[in-house]
């Protein structure tokens, strides 16, 4: 559910006392940042997205012909409900191509190891927390070689495959979560997983947050670990941009819940100069304002911290924008009836499920202004059109400040999603492919499939 907040009252106060430092920064600022003909889209890359070894990396140091490389990527589908092995989206499949194809053009075995869904530690047969059967097709396409597939990650017949791959060949290995220790980082699990291979790669961003056998315990027992072209580009978009950016930095913090969101926003308070807020979590800040909210979202339990945020903004001189307008609704449906109303106005038993028009005229002027803008968390409940129009213009908002050479970022989840659907994936600098590990990214936290890997 989905929310609001005010341009007048407390936000007024709040931009008038914030607006004179932040202008003072952003003087400041403008003779030390880009050039105005922001044509090239730039941001510098931090030290921290630089000290780990890449694959590139890799490659330069050792000769990997012959040799083998333990691949881990997310190989994570959708499955088709009617027949439960076909693949209806290749996106993540597709991902994982430009590292292994270097690795294979370099003459290594690529031995491919992921998780398939939660099995929790049972062998299933089929289906979304299965083998991994129904990749092996599309991965063979797209890697144009030949995929061989054994039952399990671990053990004697495996470790025998893997000694007799030559040079150039693919085998994907079973489903890590088979193993309930996958998740607790299993010594065992890891050190059996560490006989296939002398080298691994790490190219599963998605599960880098996660300190697993396959992802963390696993590079223990390699030579050299480092990472692929998709974990490489998401730490140099996601640290690089935000640790280093091109000025006016925004970030576009949206989503149901004030309780994932706010160690984020809390985060990048000390790195933006814009943050607007939207998405259900908006309810806890206008409480926090002493505003109604009518039967909208409410985390009660965080109103203190969302008010004590508010004052942090604006001793920081950061803007910290709620939305003036949300579009409310009599039920949580589709076929609801809705209504616009100021934040300051919301009353009765009606809900906000979306931000307002006045809101994205505001958004659209300071996303205007910013070089580099971050977008995490939808604006609304976009899965129902009458409550899209919010997530559906920030998207296309991103779309146009791409356009105009500002680095633009969309991390991970539901904004992924959304902005797939309004067709604008391609038009934007860089989609995350992690949830939880780019917000953790964002949060400035140590991502342990990343501490893992060897130094540059």
């Amino acid at each position: 559910e989905f929310f609001s907040s005010s341009h007048n009252h407390h936000t007024c106060t709040m931009f008038a006392h914030a607006s004179a430092s932040f202008l003072r920064q952003t003087a400041r600022r403008a003779t030390t940042t880009a050039p105005s003909n922001l044509t090239t889209r730039y941001f510098h890359l931090s030290p921290a997205a630089l000290e780990k070894l890449n694959v590139q990396g890799l490659a330069d140091r050792v000769n990997l012909e012959g040799q083998n490389v333990l691949m881990r990527v997310d190989l994570n589908v959708p499955l088709s409900k009617e027949d439960d092995v076909t693949v209806t989206d290749d996106t993540r499949l597709r991902a994982i191509v430009p590292t292994a194809k270097f690795l294979l053009d370099k003459g290594a075995n690529v031995i491919l190891c992921s998780h398939f869904g939660r099995p929790k530690g049972e062998i299933i047969e089929t289906g979304k927390n299965g083998r991994l059967n129904p990749v092996v097709g599309p991965l063979k396409e797209l890697l144009g070689v030949d995929v061989k597939k054994v039952n399990d990650c671990i053990g004697e017949e495996v470790e025998s495959v893997a000694k007799s791959l030559t040079k150039g060949e693919v085998l994907l290995l079973e489903n890590t979560r088979f193993y309930k220790g996958e998740t607790k980082n299993d010594a065992e699990l890891a050190a059996g997983l560490g006989k296939l291979a002398d080298y691994f790669v790490m190219d599963a961003f998605g599960t880098a947050h996660r300190a697993h056998s396959s992802t963390a315990g696993v590079a223990e027992h390699m030579k050299m670990s480092a990472a692929g072209f998709l974990l490489d580009k998401e730490l140099k978009y996601l640290k690089g941009a935000v640790d280093e950016p091109n000025r006016p930095l925004c970030a576009i913090i949206g989503g149901a819940k004030v309780s994932t969101k706010l160690p984020v926003i809390e985060s990048l308070l000390e790195k933006c100069d814009v943050i607007l807020l939207g998405g259900g979590m908006i309810f806890t800040f206008y409480k926090a304002m002493g505003y109604d909210i009518g039967a909208s979202m409410l985390e009660e339990e965080y109103v203190e911290l969302a008010g004590k945020l508010m004052k942090q903004a604006e001793e920081k001189g950061v803007k910290l924008i709620l939305p003036p307008d949300v579009v409310l609704a009599d039920k949580f449906a589709e076929d609801a009836n809705t209504a616009v109303a100021k934040a300051s106005e919301i009353s009765g038993d009606w809900m906000g499920l979306d931000v307002g028009p006045e809101t994205l005229e505001l958004f659209k002027e300071e996303i205007g202004k910013c070089n580099t803008i971050v977008f995490n968390g939808p604006m609304g409940v976009f899965e129902m059109k009458p409550f899209a129009t919010g997530t559906i213009t920030v998207a296309e908002l991103m779309a146009e400040a791409t356009e105009r050479g500002a680095t633009t970022i969309v991390g991970g989840g539901d904004s992924v999603a959304a902005v797939n659907q309004a067709g604008l994936g391609d038009k934007v600098s860089h989609i995350s492919t992690g949830g939880g590990a780019s917000l953790e990214l964002l949060e400035g936290k140590e991502l342990p499939g990343v501490a893992a890997l060897s130094e540059a």
